[in-house]
C-alpha cells in the first residue's frame, strides 16, 4: 500500500483549483534563518541528514529540499494572503521533533516570520501537537484546534493558557462542528492582525484517518465562520487523505472565507 500522504492529494487539489481559475505562484524554499526561528539547529541537521527513524516520516531522498519548499510556500502564503497547497504538511512537527507526516512546521514558520499578533485556527482532524508546543505561552499567538478525540497524536484533550483545544467525537457532523468553531472563536477573543488557518480536509465524512462526518459543503460553512472574523487570513495545507475531494473541499473553504468576510469600506 502507498503512503497516505501521497502526491496525488496535492496534484488533484492543484488541478481542480486551476480549472476553477485560481492563480498560482511558485515559492522559494525556506532558509536556515526562517526555520531556526521555530526549530532547533539539531532538528534541521537531522532532517538534512535523514538521520531519523519514524514510520510516518520516511527519510526519502531529498526530503529536506521538499520540506523546505513546503515551509517556503507557507511563507509566501503569509505574505500574499494566499493558500499554500504544498506538501509535506507541518502541524505535528515541533521545535525538535517530527512526526505524523510532518518534518518542519510550515504554519509556525510563517506565523513567526509575519511578526503579527496571530490567531491560528487548526481545522485538521488531528491535533496540531507541534504547533501547540512551539507557541505555548507565546503572548503574540493564540492556537485553536478542533480535532477528533482519542486519535493520533493523543494530545489536545484540554485547553492550556493560549492553546484552546476542542476535541470532538468521531463523525460528529456539520452542526456540532460549526457550533464548536463559533464558540472557539469567541473564546479566542479579538485584537489579532493575522488569521493563520491550518487547513486539513481529513474531517471529511469518508476520510480513513480522522473523519468528523463533514460533507464537502460543510467546508463552505467553516470558511464563512472564519471569514466573518474580519481578520486577514492565510492558509497552509495539512491533511486530507481522499485525493478526489481535496479540490472541491478547498474551493468550498475559500469561497466561504470570501463570502463571510465583512464588506470593505464604501
Amino acid at each position: 500500500m502507498g503512503h497516505p500522504e501521497s502526491p496525488a492529494r496535492v496534484r488533484m487539489l492543484a488541478q481542480y483549483l486551476d480549472r476553477r481559475g485560481y492563480p498560482f505562484l511558485a515559492p522559494s524554499p525556506a532558509g536556515d534563518a526562517e526555520l531556526l526561528a521555530v526549530h532547533a539547529p539539531e532538528h534541521l541537521a537531522r532532517v538534512a541528514r535523514g538521520d531519523f527513524h519514524d514510520p510516518d516520516c520516511p527519510a526519502y531522498p531529498n526530503i529536506d529540499v521538499y520540506a523546505r519548499l513546503a515551509a517556503g510556500g507557507a511563507l509566501l502564503a503569509q505574505k500574499r494572503g494566499g493558500f499554500s497547497i504544498l506538501r509535506p504538511p507541518g502541524h505535528h512537527a515541533g521545535r525538535d521533533f517530527l512526526g505524523g507526516f510532518c518534518y518542519y512546521n510550515n504554519i509556525a514558520v510563517a506565523v513567526r516570520a509575519g511578526g503579527k499578533r496571530t490567531l491560528i485556527v487548526d481545522i485538521d482532524g488531528h491535533h496540531g501537537n507541534g504547533t501547540e508546543a512551539i507557541f505555548y505561552g507565546d503572548p503574540q499567538v493564540t492556537y485553536v484546534s478542533l480535532h477528533r478525540i482519542y486519535n493520533y497524536p493523543g494530545t489536545g484533550h484540554s485547553s492550556h493558557g493560549n492553546c484552546l483545544n476542542y476535541p470532538l467525537p468521531p463523525r460528529c457532523g456539520k452542526a456540532l462542528y460549526v457550533e464548536t468553531l463559533e464558540r472557539a472563536l469567541a473564546d479566542a477573543g479579538t485584537g489579532y492582525g493575522s488569521l493563520a488557518i491550518s487547513a486539513g480536509f481529513d474531517t471529511y465524512r469518508d476520510d480513513p484517518l480522522a473523519s468528523l462526518g463533514l460533507d464537502v459543503d460543510a467546508f463552505y460553512d467553516v470558511g464563512y465562520v472564519l471569514g466573518s472574523t474580519g481578520i486577514p487570513p492565510f492558509l497552509v495545507l495539512e491533511g486530507g487523505y481522499i485525493p478526489e475531494i481535496m479540490g472541491p473541499a478547498a474551493d468550498a473553504l475559500l469561497q466561504g472565507l470570501r463570502d463571510g468576510a465583512p464588506p470593505r469600506g464604501p
